[in-house]
């Protein structure tokens, strides 16, 4: 299989050197801003003599963001070219429209490595959806949020200095909103519902809570009660509702999820006949991505060209009709909360059990007066 890779950034550095020691892959081209004179591919600026080689089988896109990585992987679908991306953000909002242009063009397009970085994830979702119907996914899909929450926990950092340390370690990026806010996560979320569910999800329409406003108070009452805070997405088919939602969660400190340390990430299915799986490990880095990428190129090169799940039943997301306990902690005066205040912590309030999608509203309409408002669902 003859490859070009689009990026030439730590992931795909990564996947150059692991295609160029694995038998049957060449990578011919690398697609980058500037030559690179070291390399034994050919170094092109210009996508357009890697759509015209007749000879490029497979385009692995790893420039990421929306643009121009959403134009190249069309344009290499168009082209007849099978492709393996990691790009997370386009995968979740052009979901339709790519799988359907690969199945149109008889290629594949595979992007294991778009959630879970090096964690074989969607392929053995995959075969689990072969035998069994998956009802229910979640997990830590971020290794930023994690690193950092396991800091507060573990060392008394505060979310400042653990955020900066994340940085200073290449887990975050120089502006980590898309981490912290939750937006990583719920591009990650949308695709596995997508997969697992046989549906068409609108990212947009996912609740989002992200961890900017975490506070060592916060972390104090959540270890006070006997839990542990992480950043958890989850998404449920009940009788063909469809409920995702993603938000900081306070989990018993004897759960799977609270023993994930650092910037790892744990992500599991609940389904038929084999209840439920678990999977574990680095989120993202050179190595584990890039390892997840290659194995997606060995796959097709061995002949796989069908989507992880060929269903697409466009939904609307409904989270009128899962509800929990939440943890707030907030300095604005709201009769709501206090209609609905099951007990008092020392910083905050635990509120009786009430919908996701009303808490989030609430959330947001609270944020108004208090920007640092912080909930977290409590199990």
């Amino acid at each position: 299989m003859n490859i070009a890779i689009l990026g030439f950034g730590t992931v795909g550095y990564g996947v150059y050197d692991m295609a160029s020691h694995t038998e049957n892959l060449t990578v011919k081209y690398v697609l980058d801003l500037k030559k690179h004179e070291d390399i034994t591919a050919k170094s092109v600026t210009d996508i357009k003599e890697i759509l015209e080689d007749s000879s490029v089988d497979t385009v692995v896109e790893l420039i990421g963001g929306e643009n121009p990585a959403y134009s190249f992987i069309k344009s290499a679908l168009l082209a007849g070219k099978n492709v393996i991306t990691a790009n997370k953000l386009v995968i979740s909002k052009h979901y339709e429209e790519l799988t359907a242009l690969s199945k149109q063009q008889n290629v594949a397009l595979r992007y294991t490595a778009a959630v879970g970085g090096g964690i074989p994830w969607l392929v053995n979702l995959e075969r689990t959806l072969r035998i069994s119907r998956v009802h229910r996914v979640r997990g830590i899909f971020n290794g930023t949020t994690n690193y950092i929450l396991d800091a507060m926990h573990k060392d008394g950092e505060t979310f400042e200095a653990a955020l900066k340390e994340a940085q200073r370690l290449g887990f975050a990026e120089a502006d980590p909103s898309s981490d912290i806010d939750g937006l990583d996560t719920q591009r990650k979320i949308a695709i596995s519902a997508n997969v697992a569910f046989g549906v068409l999800v609108n990212p947009d329409e996912i609740n989002v809570s992200g961890i900017r406003s975490v506070s060592a108070e916060a972390v104090k009452d959540c270890e006070e009660h006997g839990y542990v805070c992480k950043l958890m997405a989850k998404a449920r088919n009940k009788n063909g509702a469809i409920s995702v939602w993603v938000e900081p969660t306070f989990v018993k400190k004897t759960s799977s999820y609270a023993a994930v340390a650092q910037n790892y990430n744990r992500i599991s299915y609940d389904a038929d006949h084999v209840g439920r799986g678990s999977f574990s490990g680095f989120g993202a880095g050179r190595y584990p991505t890039a390892y997840t990428v290659v194995g997606d190129c060995i796959d097709v090169a061995n002949g796989v060209k069908k989507a992880y799940n060929s269903n697409m039943r466009p939904v609307h997301i409904d989270n009128s009709i899962v509800a929990h306990r939440y943890y707030v902690k907030t300095t604005a005066e709201n009769d709501w909360l206090k209609e609905n205040t099951e007990s008092v912590w020392r910083h905050g309030v635990l509120l009786k059990p009430v919908s996701v999608g009303k808490m989030h509203e609430m959330a947001a309409e609270i944020q108004k007066t208090d920007p640092n408002i912080f909930i977290a669902g409590v199990y």
